[in-house]
């Protein structure tokens, strides 16, 4: 149940949704990891850069305050990369895009086994994700 999106969810039963609200509500370390992390999702529905900062900070204390180690070590790696996600704030831009382009070149090398010609292997890439309409109709 922790791993369910609990965001907007119209599939759980009364008696699933009982069940969750009592492990919420529970003392369990999970359940305090779990709250946590549901707080920070928060952090992508600023729009200003101060007010973010200043979310994380006290995000971050509260990390620290619960005394739940991995929540303390992923909030040493959010700090360490807080301005990427500022930059996201700030711009509404990811890396999303380049990442499935990169997915489908790597598919493209393994489905083919490895390529003898670098120029082989750009013309497939070239094939498969230059958008190319080989229609000539």
């Amino acid at each position: 149940m922790w791993l369910k999106n609990q965001v907007g969810r119209h599939d759980f039963t009364a008696a699933s949704r009982r069940q969750f609200r009592r492990l919420r509500e529970s003392t369990l370390k999970s359940a305090r990891a779990w709250a946590m992390k549901e707080a920070f999702r928060h952090i992508w529905d600023y729009r200003s850069i101060p007010a973010a900062r200043a979310f994380f900070e006290r995000w971050q204390a509260c990390a620290v305050r619960s005394r739940l180690k991995p929540m303390i070590h992923v909030a040493g790696i959010i700090r360490r990369h807080l301005e990427n996600i500022l930059n996201y704030i700030t711009h509404r831009i990811t890396n999303a895009v380049t990442e499935g382009l990169n997915a489908k070149i790597q598919w493209i090398k393994y489905s083919s086994r490895g390529f003898l010609y670098r120029e082989r292997f750009k013309r497939a890439i070239y094939f498969h994700c230059g958008g190319l309409d080989l229609d000539s109709r």
